[in-house]
């Protein structure tokens, strides 16, 4: 299902309904990522998040907690949960720091506006797990961004980390 800007914005929270916050845009990116550690983190077969700029998520009531938590990387990741029902919101990845929020797209009223761009840790897919001959790429591992990015989500990426204005 391909995502259309005109489904934005999109809002979302956590299951208590403490934070509620706004997606303001579409995303850069959507990751499926079926690796151990996301399978782990999340108690599911997958995480699913969309990328996008921190300053196009906007908390519209409450607050989150921001937690410290180890990452596969080792670089650690810095995940924004509600502090009542603890549900994760959105993360924070060390790569691009608090520039970038990758979004729990199950967290989004609408989660069918941000379908995956890809699949990636395809290594480690559940055998259970059976994705769409169609659609969304898939690769064993991560990937080269210029690979898969579209142009202009590669050149908001840049801007977002200062390599670009």
């Amino acid at each position: 299902m391909p995502r259309t800007t005109d489904a934005f914005p999109v809002d979302g929270g956590c299951t208590c309904r403490h934070v509620r916050y706004r997606m303001a845009a579409a995303p850069m990116f959507v990751h499926c990522c079926h690796c151990t550690w996301c399978q782990r983190e999340t108690g599911s077969a997958f995480a699913l998040n969309a990328l996008i700029e921190a300053d196009r998520v906007r908390v519209l009531q409450g607050e989150v907690d921001v937690v410290n938590t180890p990452s596969n990387s080792g670089r650690g990741q810095r995940i924004a949960r509600c502090p009542r029902c603890r549900v994760a919101l959105w993360s924070h990845y060390a790569g691009a720091g608090d520039a970038v929020c990758f979004v729990r797209v199950g967290t989004l009223d609408r989660p069918e506006a941000c379908p995956p761009d890809i699949h990636i840790f395809t290594s480690t897919l559940l055998p259970w797990v059976r994705l769409p001959e169609e659609g969304a790429p898939r690769v064993d591992e991560y990937y080269r961004r210029s690979d898969y990015w579209p142009a202009e989500s590669i050149e908001r990426y840049d801007v977002v980390l200062g390599r670009k204005s």
